[in-house]
């Protein structure tokens, strides 16, 4: 794991955080965010996604769409990822379907193949949206890239229970407890503190997964996992139980991998 760049006043203890203990206390986030569309209920729920609207069409007709579950692959030569990413102020918020860090315009780029890509933002899934040989990890990470054509590349991180994650900490502990977001110009995070040592990768083309489920999106989900502790995971889990989209068909797709 790399050294974090958070401040060393939120390297702060295992515990679950406030906003995930106050979370049967507040404002229920239905009241405060506009929030049409959610992971299981079962008329907004994901199976409903593509009748909700017209705009989210494609999350029940498209034939590329994310996630998947990746159980066989074509081993061969990938373009590396080459990721030149920056600390940037913490911009921390709680959308009513995950947790999300917006990092402004100055967190970095992906570059892969020739083409760069901007680091937008990275939000979190539980359990993880992709699944590897049939079975979920704990959570997932997003990184999201646009190009300048428009194009969007995501960098799936994996993760798993194990050691306490100082940079998740720092995320838990500023996120709002009932919806919003926070600003802190004294804390700084940067994606590369989220990375595995390995940036070998499954490559697939795919969707957004949440609506509008928009499909040309480029997949790059990373083989090793990072780590997360137990109770981080649990206090996560603890507002948001689940929220991942249930695995896609691959409709004859390739992944592959090197």
């Amino acid at each position: 794991m790399k050294k974090t760049v958070l401040t060393a006043a939120l390297l702060l203890s295992m515990a679950i955080p406030a906003w995930a203990e106050d979370a049967g206390h507040a404002v229920p986030l239905e009241e405060v965010l506009h929030k049409h569309w959610d992971y299981a209920g079962p008329e907004t729920g994901a199976s409903r996604w593509g009748e909700l609207e017209a705009a989210f069409e494609a999350c029940k007709t498209g034939e590329l769409q994310s996630p998947i579950n990746i159980e066989s692959f074509y081993q061969g030569e990938l373009p590396a990822l080459e990721t030149a990413y920056s600390a940037v102020p913490l911009h921390v918020i709680n959308n009513g379907h995950t947790i999300q860090v917006d990092l402004g315009d100055n967190a970095g780029t992906l570059n892969v193949a020739g083409k760069a890509y901007k680091l937008l933002q990275v939000h979190f899934h539980t359990p993880s949206e992709h699944y590897i040989d049939g079975s979920p990890y704990p959570m997932e990470a997003h990184l999201v890239h646009k190009a300048e054509d428009g194009t969007l590349a995501v960098v799936g991180v994996l993760m798993k229970v194990g050691a306490h994650n100082p940079v998740i900490e720092g995320i838990w502990q500023n996120a709002p407890v009932a919806g919003g977001e926070k600003m802190l110009e004294t804390v700084s995070v940067s994606a590369a503190d989220l990375l595995p040592e390995s940036l070998d990768y499954y490559k697939y083309d795919g969707s957004l997964t949440t609506p509008p489920c928009s499909e040309g999106v480029q997949w790059h989900v990373l083989k090793d996992p990072i780590e997360l502790s137990q109770a981080q995971l649990t206090a996560f889990q603890t507002v948001f139980p689940v929220n991942a989209r249930p695995i896609q068909d691959l409709n004859g797709r390739t992944v592959r991998g090197n």
